[in-house]
This record gives C-alpha cells, sequence and structure tokens, in this order.
C-alpha cells in the first residue's frame, strides 16, 4: 500500500463541494484551462483586479539558473514591468473612495479582553498618520524598518505606513530573543526599529524593549536612528533621549492626510526570514505588484470571499502566513477580520471558540499544531459554543493528519464546511496547492493540486516525474507572481538554496517530499532532511506521525531518526497525550510512567497503520513539542535532545520551556 493510500485509510472518505458554495463559488472548473491557456495572460487578469497609477508595459521576464551553455547564472524573475502602484491604497484608500469607509477593517481582541473596532476609514486615517510620521523620522523609499511587535492594530498600521512610504519592512515574531532581533536589523541595515514597552502572554506582561534596545545597542554594527515605542503594557522601560520617540508622541500628533506616491512594481515591498537547520536565517525578498497579485487573487480564490465574510487567520502577524492572508490579501479585498494578540488557551482552552462566537467568523484560518492542541484540550469534543458562522476552514504550515483535519471539520465546520488545506512557503509568497471550495473534491490530509496559473510536479532524482505513489521531490516548474525575488544581500544563496538542485530542469525545489497519487492530488510528506532510512527503508516523519494521530490516544506527534548501530538509524516518537489528567508539565516521573505504559500500543499501532518496518524504537511521552510560531514542529531539536547535541538554530523557536520538559523526561 503506498503513503497516500496509508493516509486516506485514516479517513478514508473524500468530500465533494456543498452545494450551496458550488452555486457561488468565485472560481469555477473553468479556470484550470483558461489558465493553461495561457498563464502570463491569467496573471494579468489577476492584476487588474488592483488599481495600478500606471499599467504595465511586459507582464513577465524570467532568467532562468543556467545560461545558454550550461554555467550557472543567478536567476531572475521580473512581473508587471514598467507598472506603478501604491501596495497601502490598494488595501486602504481603494475601499475608502468606493464608498465603503464605514466597513469594519478589523476587530482587535487584546488579550486581557481590550477590544477595538477599526473601519476602513479609521485605517486610512491611522495609515496617513504614520507615513507622515515616518517621513519626519527620516524613512523614505528603500529604506529598511524593522518591526518587533505583538499582534496589535499599530502593528498593521506601521506596515501599510512603510509600504505606502515606498520602504521595506521586515517583521520579526515578539518573542524572538534580543540576538535574532540584532541579526535582522544589522542584516537589513534598519535605519528604524518599531516595538513596544511589554506584550501581553499567558495573562502576564513581558518586556520588549529590553531586547530592542540590547539588539541596537552596538551602535557601529548598525544603522538604527530612531527607536519608535508603542505603549501596550504600561511598564517601565530604559529610554535613550534623541533616539528613541514615543508612538503616541510622533504618530498620534501627526497629521492623518497623506498624499501617496506610486512605485514600480518590482519595488522591494518586506523582508521575510527563513531559520535554516544550518548557517545563518535567509532574508527572502518580495516585491510589490507580483506579490499583491498573487496575495489578493489566492486569499480571493480559495478562501470564496464575500462581502459579508469575517475572516480570521491566527497567524502572529511576523509569519509570511499572515503578511498574505491577515494583512494584504485579506485588507487588498476590502474583508472585516479578526486579529488576536494572546495565546489560544489564555485565560481558558475555548478562547478561539470564544472569539469565533464573539464576531460571527466564516473563515477560520490555523496552523494543524493548533488543531491537535484543540483536540487534546477538548477530547470530548467542543461545546458550549456557538460556531454556526462558520463556512470555511484552512490550514497553514505543515501538512495536517487526516485525523486532525476530520476533527477539525467536525467540530468547527459542523461536518460540512470545507478544510482549504493550502501548502506554501516563506518563499513562494502565496498559496501554491489548495482546493477551490466550490469546485475541488477534499481528501483529508491532501493539499490536493497547485491553484490556477501556477504549476506544481512531483520528480525523481533525475528531475523526471515519479510515478504516482511513488516518494519524490515537490518542485515548482515555472514561476510566479508571488515568488522571492531573492535573499536579501546574497543572491548566490538565493540560487543554491532553491535553484541549484534541478537547474537542469529548470525547476525551483525548497525541501519538500511529496507523492501524487492516482488522480493526480498531492500528499507533502515533510522535508526530505527529514526521512528516516532504518536498514535501508526511507520512511517519512509525517507519515508516522499521521499513522500515531489516527490513535484516539495522541493529540500530537513529532517523529525523528537518531543514531542506531544495529540499523543505522531508529525511530522516535515523541507524543503529546489525548487523554484526560495528564500529569503536570513539570512531573517528570508521571510522564515516564504514562510514557512506559502506552508505549507498547503505540508501537503496534504505527505497525499495524504502517508496517513493522515503521514501528518506533522509542516512545516518550511528553507535555509539548518544540515549535515555531507559525507552528511547525522542529524535528532536528528532537534529534539534538535525543542525542545530547548542542541544540542547532532555535531563533525561530516559540516555546522553550517545551525543550527544557522534554530534556528533563530523556534525562536517566
Amino acid at each position: 500500500m503506498t503513503a497516500a493510500a496509508d493516509l486516506l485509510a485514516e479517513a478514508p472518505n473524500s468530500f465533494a463541494p456543498p452545494a450551496h458554495i458550488a452555486a457561488s463559488a468565485n472560481v469555477t472548473a473553468d479556470a484550470w484551462a483558461e489558465a493553461e491557456a495561457d498563464p502570463i495572460a491569467f496573471w494579468e487578469r489577476a492584476a487588474e483586479r488592483l488599481d495600478w497609477s500606471e499599467r504595465w508595459h511586459t507582464a513577465h521576464t524570467w532568467t532562468p539558473a543556467l545560461d545558454e551553455d550550461g554555467a550557472p547564472r543567478i536567476p531572475e524573475a521580473r512581473w508587471f514591468v514598467g507598472g506603478r502602484l501604491n501596495v497601502a491604497v490598494n488595501c486602504v484608500d481603494r475601499h475608502v473612495a468606493a464608498g465603503r469607509g464605514d466597513k469594519v477593517a478589523l476587530h482587535f481582541e487584546g488579550e486581557r479582553g481590550d477590544r477595538r473596532t477599526v473601519t476602513y476609514a479609521d485605517l486610512q486615517r491611522e495609515v496617513s498618520r504614520a507615513a507622515n510620521a515616518l517621513t519626519a523620522l527620516g524613512i523614505g523609499q528603500g529604506d529598511r524598518v524593522v518591526v518587533y511587535l505583538p499582534v496589535l492594530v499599530e502593528t498593521i498600521v506601521v506596515t501599510l505606513a512603510i509600504a505606502r512610504v515606498g520602504a521595506v519592512h521586515s517583521l520579526v515574531f515578539g518573542g524572538f530573543s534580543a540576538e535574532a532581533l540584532k541579526f535582522r536589523v544589522e542584516d537589513t541595515g534598519a535605519k528604524l526599529l518599531v516595538t513596544s514597552d511589554g506584550q501581553f502572554r499567558r495573562g502576564e506582561p513581558h518586556a520588549t524593549k529590553a531586547n530592542a534596545d540590547a539588539a541596537v545597542a552596538d551602535t557601529a554594527a548598525n544603522a538604527i536612528e530612531h527607536v519608535l515605542v508603542v505603549r501596550r503594557t504600561g511598564q517601565d522601560v530604559d529610554w535613550t533621549p534623541g533616539r528613541d520617540v514615543w508612538w503616541h508622541d510622533v504618530v498620534d500628533t501627526a497629521p492623518d492626510v497623506h498624499e501617496p506616491d506610486a512605485f514600480e512594481a518590482e519595488t522591494p515591498l518586506f523582508i521575510m526570514y527563513t531559520s535554516g537547520t544550518t548557517g545563518k536565517p535567509k532574508g527572502l525578498v518580495h516585491t510589490s505588484g507580483g506579490y499583491l497579485t498573487q496575495a489578493s487573487w489566492a486569499h480571493w480564490a480559495h478562501f470564496d470571499v464575500k462581502e459579508d465574510d469575517v475572516h480570521w487567520c491566527t497567524a502572529d502577524l511576523a509569519w509570511v502566513t499572515a503578511h498574505t492572508y491577515e494583512i494584504y490579501g485579506p485588507l487588498s479585498n476590502g474583508m472585516t477580520q479578526v486579529i488576536y494578540e494572546g495565546t489560544p488557551n489564555t485565560p481558558h482552552p475555548g478562547r478561539h471558540a470564544e472569539i469565533i462566537e464573539r464576531y460571527g467568523v466564516t473563515t477560520y484560518y490555523t496552523a494543524p499544531t493548533l488543531v491537535r492542541s484543540l483536540m487534546s484540550w477538548f477530547p470530548d469534543g467542543i461545546t458550549g459554543y456557538d460556531l454556526s458562522s462558520i463556512r470555511l476552514l484552512g490550514s497553514v504550515g505543515e501538512a495536517i493528519n487526516p485525523a486532525a483535519w476530520t476533527w477539525f471539520r467536525e467540530q468547527f465546520g459542523a461536518g460540512t464546511a470545507p478544510v482549504i488545506d493550502t501548502w506554501w512557503q516563506s518563499e513562494t509568497g502565496a498559496a501554491i496547492l489548495a482546493p477551490l471550495p466550490g469546485v475541488t473534491t477534499l481528501k483529508p490530509g491532501s493539499a490536493t493540486r497547485p491553484l490556477p496559473g501556477l504549476s506544481a510536479r512531483v520528480v525523481s532524482d533525475d528531475g523526471q516525474d515519479a510515478a504516482p505513489g511513488e516518494s519524490g521531490y515537490l518542485v515548482l516548474d515555472r514561476p510566479w507572481p508571488a515568488m522571492a525575488r531573492t535573499v536579501w544581500g546574497n543572491p548566490e544563496r538565493y540560487r543554491s538554496a532553491y535553484w541549484e538542485r534541478f537547474a537542469a530542469q529548470g525547476l525551483y525545489f525548497a525541501g519538500d517530499g511529496a507523492k501524487r497519487d492516482e488522480d493526480g492530488d498531492i500528499w507533502l510528506l515533510g522535508r526530505v532532511d527529514e526521512v528516516i532510512n532504518v536498514s535501508g527503508h526511507r520512511l517519512s516523519t509525517i507519515e508516522i506521525e499521521s499513522a500515531l494521530v489516527s490513535s484516539p490516544l495522541v493529540a500530537e506527534a513529532g517523529v525523528t531518526g537518531y543514531d542506531d548501530p544495529l540499523t543505522g538509524q531508529a525511530i522516535a516518537a515523541l507524543v503529546i497525550p489525548r487523554i484526560r489528567n495528564r500529569p503536570a508539565a513539570d512531573d517528570v516521573e508521571g510522564w515516564r510512567a504514562l510514557g512506559a505504559s502506552l508505549s507498547g500500543e503505540l508501537r503496534a499501532h504505527v505497525a499495524h497503520s504502517i508496517g513493522p518496518v515503521a514501528k518506533p524504537k522509542r516512545v516518550i511521552l511528553v507535555p509539548d513539542l518544540p515549535k515555531t510560531r507559525s507552528g511547525k514542529i522542529l524535528r532536528r531539536l528532537l534529534a539534538d535532545l535525543l542525542q545530547g547535541r548542542e541544540l542547532g538554530d532555535a531563533t525561530s523557536l516559540q516555546n522553550p520551556e517545551a525543550v527544557d520538559a522534554i530534556r528533563a523526561i530523556l534525562a536517566h
């Protein structure tokens, strides 16, 4: 049985589009054929959904990674050359000009329960004030601004203001360390750092300004001229006169009218840093016209945007998911959306359900790891909340296990809402694989196939198409508008990281393995460097994790390989249980005892689901798994912990306490 079939065996049903969604869907089945007939013309039509001050003269040019003689060169994509637009105007001003200024743009929910509603007219005034303040602080076209803030209205305001003046933003997760922030400040050469006095997390105020101060302390190594500070928690902060300025002093007092310029389509919009397993994080550069075209169209298409929708993407604003599906996509489409400052179980595990009910959320886009956490928090299902407003669900961050997909649909979508499972990356800028809710037959665990206008394949080592059911490499075989153009300051790294592996075939490859089933649908198998080789058998971590999560005892699992003298590598599974009365997080002996009692049953479950070769040698029960803010499990840290190595790059880790708990449980 193929791995794809194994995954389907956990949730064997497929689901046709609901009739009421199909009847009014934004995109129909004809879209693929129309796009394939002329992909460039398709994206030109998508670009016409935006407001341009000048139309482009050349829709697309592409320089591949090999020249005519087969020598390597830096690949270069350009879209809508000669076109000029202002990204912030497309997200704010044009909706006000169309008479929709009274429509709610943002419902802000603070972790403490404080709330704020912002209309598009309000947003236009606030973004204009911020743009005027940025100009007064010396920020103009091409300057870089690093934003180190939690999920606040001010975060969206300043991001749009940076775009409005033609500067380049780089958002940094507010939970990152001073060292991680320092690297991004210095690498971008930023002139301005935007931060807050503190942030609320898990019910408590946490200092933020101190990390910002430490990050910019070495004035010889950075170009920072000012630190703009939002007052959020009210705690005392150190202050550097002449450098530090309060938001309420310079932004809130600035004029609320701003005349924006238009910028060329290839003007850089933002730098998004990704953490690799080795080396320094890569600063991916996304530009304006192509990125906004695809972000806006993809959001409108696969979330089937309607005028009365209330959209909620739960990602932190610093993550690329939020850039595309919480800032630029929804706002360019004139949507109402929810943004939430806090953690999903503060002050109680039903916080997200409570927020959905309060605002009547219709599209809810979150990470599989949160779905699995909710499964563990609500082992008997979610009750006591009205979730009837939900019409579409979305999944992002990593492949979602079929069992979690099914639970999500049943508990949040009343057993009818389509789950829009999206595959994409920081590098791609917007979704590549995703179902269309009015067209696509859904398969739990599969992101199905490329959206119209896009093309993806699963290939073998030689770059040729893999047979159905055969493991291979997920590649993209033609450029797309939202693609990252380069790595900031290091174009050679851009070429070697993404285009070198299949340069002869002209394919983009960023590290994910996949299989295509007999119907042509694609199943993600995780990173190719997360394949375990046991006695010559290559096993995907996600296949084993999927088998474990199909057990009613398991909420979430992280699988990794570790050195074994007999088999080369052995499989270890670190499992978060889906049971009542779990041990306290610091009850080391309780977790060890629980692992001893459940290990045999879970090993047998994997052997039955996949085969004896996939049976983990070790099953360790843990209270949590180390994850990035986007919800991805950092499996390489699991391997480091198991083998007692010094931890690799952990700058993207959002829950370091999970590492400490696992280390204690593993200690003998």
